[in-house]
């Protein structure tokens, strides 16, 4: 791992009146003006621009009038969760007198309207299908909707196929055609705009004269969380909804069901970051679609009664728990794969498999070998059927699913199906041709990457002098986000010397260190440290990358360092 110094522009930004630390933080993301860090929720980016808007509002506007019933179908993730969620909530917010909702179990449909799921859902005799965070590749599955009389709106904001479903209306900010400038929102983002500018023309038409207006921005506490799990790129559009999220969170007015998944994880509401999105509710939320069914994060998110989402909360939890045990298993099974092989002799694109391994689980198994070891990997299950379903993750440089495409391209028939982004993706092939695909994907990922892509790279904000270790600047630097994929929480390094290490909570290393001059001492924190590494009694000093953190024990706040990275020096 080396440490680089994140680029500048030649010329800083006139930010307005900024401390020069955050103006350099904020150029260093892409920031060119003081109008971008404005997240106002009149900054948005006018629905208007989203194409195929004004057909999804006529299909949702006659099927309140004419008080027709729409089934929501999900995805199982917390973004499919959250979108549900804000869907059911908003249409019913709106007057809508019959909304339900479907998710897929992962292990029985998989992903997306297929017509399968079709079958199931015309048992609830809806007149609209809905989907959300899906339905951009659903080509057979609309038709199978259609087909049986059902009108189709598709929400998504996956990148589309060399084929469009045939809806009645798809509002996707990726497909063909849209001039939507944030082509980084997530499902619950594009249900969310859906809702707006369905609250608009109700507005036009009158709707209202007889029924309470309602306020949309009660749902954006599950719009920030479906966001920051999905790991999309904050850019300033995300960053206001995120934001605006974050602020109902933090005053105590989030919904039911996530003030309870946040009080059994341990964490107030009132300090609530960005992080905590993604990294404590979002594993909750994600663990019931991994393990279960995503049904139980829906009710949990739905629930307006105190005590029945503390219950569900309860429940999320202990399947993150039990996620947690399963995944450690499947790493441990993973490394011993790959211990004896040297890094020189090892895949460029890593593809693993066991027949035990999880099939909710596999997605974080390739994210953790993609950390480890700095290159694309692929973790796979054994889907039934002579099938194998995988979970792909990719570094900087490797479009993940312009990838696989390639792969499909020069190998017919090698995989059966697959979608996803640029950095995270999903297929499915015959078990015979693992092998056949393994080669075939490390070959791929050869033509695009080369050795020193695949050496990992942590990008610094550069170096803090010991006066700048203090409480104020760790909370200016919380609250100048929010922080997220694209727009990263500040990242430093130095050199520091190792007073004290010891382990906590079985797998974290506990620091105490002093700034290389001597004259400040810090706690400092290393999650999931390789213990055949750590502790080092012998080790005096050491190159450390961290962030900048609050620790709060007590009522008391100090700063810690949240280390990244740490090497002997």
């Amino acid at each position: 791992m080396r440490i680089e110094a994140r680029p500048l522009p030649a010329q800083l930004p006139d930010l307005g009146n900024l401390p020069p630390l955050l103006t350099r933080l904020y150029a260093a993301r892409g920031v060119q003006s003081a109008e971008e860090l404005d997240k106002g929720l009149a900054r948005l980016i006018p629905y208007q621009q989203l194409k195929g808007m004004t057909a999804a509002v006529e299909l949702l506007v006659e099927a309140l009038e004419q008080r027709q019933r729409i089934l929501i179908v999900g995805d199982f993730d917390a973004d499919g969760a959250t979108a549900s969620s804000v869907g059911v909530l908003g249409l019913r917010l709106l007057g809508a007198a019959h909304v339900d909702y479907l998710v897929p179990n992962r292990f029985e449909y998989g992903y997306g309207l297929t017509p399968e799921i079709v079958a199931v859902a015309l048992q609830r005799q809806p007149d609209l299908l809905l989907t959300v965070d899906n339905g951009i590749s659903s080509v057979e599955g609309v038709a199978a909707a259609k087909e049986a009389g059902l009108k189709v709106l598709v929400t998504d904001h996956h990148l589309p196929g060399p084929e469009l479903p045939q809806a009645d209306a798809i509002v996707n900010p990726n497909q063909p055609g849209c001039e939507f400038p944030s082509k980084a929102m997530a499902g619950v983002g594009v249900m969310f705009y859906v809702l707006l500018a369905l609250r608009a023309r109700l507005r036009e038409s009158g709707w209202f004269a007889t029924r309470q207006e309602p306020n949309l921005g009660e749902l954006l506490d599950l719009v920030a969380l479906g966001s920051v799990a999905d790991v999309v790129p904050l850019d300033a559009n995300n960053r206001i909804l995120v934001h605006q999220g974050l602020a109902r969170i933090r005053a105590g007015r989030a919904r039911p069901g996530l003030r309870a998944i946040l009080e059994v994880a341990g964490r107030d509401h009132r300090r609530i970051t960005s992080t905590d999105l993604g990294f404590i509710l979002g594993p909750r939320l994600n663990a019931a679609g991994r393990l279960d069914d995503m049904s139980l994060g829906i009710e949990c998110l739905l629930c307006d009664d105190e005590a029945l989402a503390r219950d569900m909360a309860v429940q999320l939890d202990q399947l993150n728990q039990d996620r947690k045990a399963i995944e450690q298993g499947m790493q441990r099974e993973a490394l011993a794969q790959l211990k004896d092989l040297p890094v020189a002799d090892m895949p460029f694109g890593l593809c693993l498999f066991e027949p035990d391994w999880h099939q909710g689980v596999i997605g974080i198994l390739a994210s953790r070998l993609k950390e480890r070891y700095h290159r694309p990997a692929i973790a796979f299950a054994d889907a039934g059927d002579g099938m194998l379903k995988g979970s792909a993750r990719s570094v900087a440089g490797l479009h993940i699913r312009d990838a696989l495409d390639a792969v499909a391209a020069r190998h017919p028939g090698l995989i059966s199906k697959f979608g996803g982004h640029a950095m995270a993706a999903g297929l499915s092939l015959r078990q015979e041709h693992f092998g056949a695909f393994a080669a075939a994907f490390d070959a791929e990922v050869r033509r695009q990457l080369s050795e020193d892509d695949l050496t990992g790279r942590l990008l610094s904000d550069g170096q803090l002098d010991a006066t700048e270790f203090h409480l104020e600047l760790a909370r200016a630097l919380r609250n100048a986000g929010p922080w997220g994929q694209h727009f990263p929480e500040p990242l430093f390094h130095g050199v520091f010397q190792i007073v004290g290490q010891r382990i906590v909570g079985e797998r974290h290393l506990k620091l105490v260190l002093k700034t290389e001059c001597g004259s400040v001492q810090l706690d400092g924190i290393a999650f999931n440290i390789d213990r055949d590494i750590w502790p080092n009694p012998t080790l005096r000093w050491a190159e450390v990358a961290y962030k900048l953190d609050l620790n709060e024990f007590r009522g008391n706040e100090s700063v810690q360092l949240m280390v990244a990275h740490i090497a002997p020096r």
